[in-house]
């Protein structure tokens, strides 16, 4: 199942990603958007995971998690 990640903070690594995704199961990939010009994150990534009932758990379990100021925001990919 490939999950969207939004309103992530811009300070985060592609490791921090993995390492939350990777309590609720197996990952597939783990790819924090990048802006080109920059290299910074643009505050979104995608993550796949094989285990459609781990993914399921993941969203539970992130989703309207605060991150820095915010909430981050988690749902499946369309």
């Amino acid at each position: 199942m490939k999950l969207l990640v939004r309103n992530l903070p811009r300070t985060m690594t592609e490791y921090e990603l993995r390492e939350m995704f990777k309590a609720h199961g197996s990952l597939g990939y783990c790819t924090l958007v990048l802006d080109e010009t920059t290299g910074e994150s643009k505050g979104f990534a995608f993550v796949e995971m094989p285990n459609e009932e781990e993914a399921l758990a993941a969203i539970e379990a992130e989703n309207g998690k605060k991150f820095g100021k915010d909430k981050i925001r988690v749902k499946a990919a369309e």
